[in-house]
């Protein structure tokens, strides 16, 4: 079980439907998606073949584990190799409370600023993995630098693994396999 948080709007649901359609044929994935409202994110990931179910939090700025043993009763688990929670979109909340996942992967977008590991430390020292998204962005941005913001999390967390890639093009996703 995977936990993957970011800010609003990171590429979150973009790197599940990217990863889901190179997985898909050698992994049962499926898929507990968290929002405040809607089903948005839940109906694109099912348009990729795999079970979603999502919980709406209401004005809860996280899951918690009540939330996703609740929806794990409307799941069919049996049999899954990689279940993905992809927690709402907050860089405060959500690190502090446990899913009952194995990993935590946090997203950050070229477009939020490489200070973000510095700016929020909880959330990225808790990071197994950090995934640099919307590198395609990056010959537009003069304010962001990979390297800077790999500095800002080493700082907190030595240790964690940073990969860089692009949601939108595919580039760099290679790398990023979830089921090791």
């Amino acid at each position: 079980m995977i936990n993957l948080m970011s800010s609003l709007g990171d590429g979150k649901t973009a790197l599940l439907e990217a990863t889901i359609k190179r997985l898909r044929k050698s992994l049962k994935i499926a898929v507990i998606e968290g929002d405040l409202e809607t089903e948005n994110n839940a109906l694109r990931i099912q348009t990729q073949g795999v079970s979603a179910f999502q919980i709406s939090t209401g004005s809860a700025c996280h899951l918690d584990a009540h939330l996703v043993h609740n929806a794990l009763h409307h799941m069919a688990i049996d049999g899954l190799d990689l279940l993905f929670i992809e927690n709402v979109g907050n860089l405060v909340c959500p690190a502090s409370f446990d899913l009952g996942h194995h990993r935590n992967v946090v997203l950050l977008s070229v477009t939020e600023g490489d200070d973000k590991p510095a700016k929020y430390p909880v959330m990225f020292r808790a990071a197994d993995l950090m995934l640099i998204n919307k590198t395609d962005l990056l010959p537009h941005l003069d304010d962001f630098s990979p390297d800077h913001a790999k500095q800002q999390l080493h700082n907190l967390a030595d240790n964690t693994v940073v990969i860089e890639f692009s949601a939108k093009n595919g580039q760099g996703l290679d790398e990023f396999n979830p089921s090791r």
